[in-house]
């Protein structure tokens, strides 16, 4: 589903801050070697994630689902050099691209990558956190959400990925489709937080707890 004309998307594009040479070569990469490499952040809304975490002033943040590291490294630019950045990534080819990347990154340093499954490194996580990214798989979304509220201070921000799901939210049929949909009737409907969707790339759902 286009969700905006080509054109404008383009220029958008165009008119969006040049990610570094190094982002630039991530993405290459993430294309010629892994499996799904649209699943990659991209300029825009990297670029949209670091302006967010930079307008909560972030110190400590939150990733579910690192893939090759692209919206890692966008957001880790934008933390104190003391900030500190958690991620989560189980697919090993993917951990292997995003690992030579962070040590290739002057913000690498402000990385820890944890390996497995989220939820289960989710419960050996403490501590607040000033925002969180969720982009992982489609039916945990709500879990994960559950998992990371209490972690995120009053005023911090959660912001989730594809929660448009290529329009499919609109007729969910599998499992995926319904997974998202359901959380985005479970956000709107949670006292606890305020909440925009956003047509940003497949939607961003951006999520400040109160």
């Amino acid at each position: 589903m286009d969700f905006i004309d080509e054109k404008i998307e383009e220029y958008a594009f165009n008119h969006t801050s040049y990610e570094g040479d190094l982002l630039k070569q991530l993405e290459e990469e993430t294309y010629e070697k892994l499996e799904i490499p649209q699943m990659t952040t991209g300029r825009i809304e990297a670029r949209l994630l670091k302006l967010l975490a930079r307008l909560v002033s972030a110190k400590r943040i939150l990733e579910i689902g690192t893939f090759a590291g692209y919206s890692a490294l966008s957001m880790a630019e934008a933390l104190p050099e003391e900030g500190e950045l958690i991620t989560c990534e189980m697919d090993p080819e993917a951990i292997v691209v995003a690992r030579k990347y962070f040590g290739m990154s002057a913000h690498g340093k402000k990385i820890a990558l944890m390996e497995g499954p989220a939820l289960d490194s989710l419960k050996t996580i403490s501590g607040q956190f000033d925002m969180a990214f969720i982009d992982a798989d489609k039916e945990n979304y709500s879990n994960y959400y559950e998992a990371i509220l209490p972690l995120i201070r009053s005023g911090g921000l959660i912001a989730v990925d594809n929660v448009l799901w290529s329009g499919r939210v609109l007729d969910p049929v599998d499992k995926s489709d319904k997974a998202i949909h359901q959380f985005n009737e479970k956000v709107i409907e949670d006292e606890r937080v305020e909440s925009v969707l956003l047509t940003v790339r497949d939607g961003l759902n951006c999520i400040i707890k109160n």
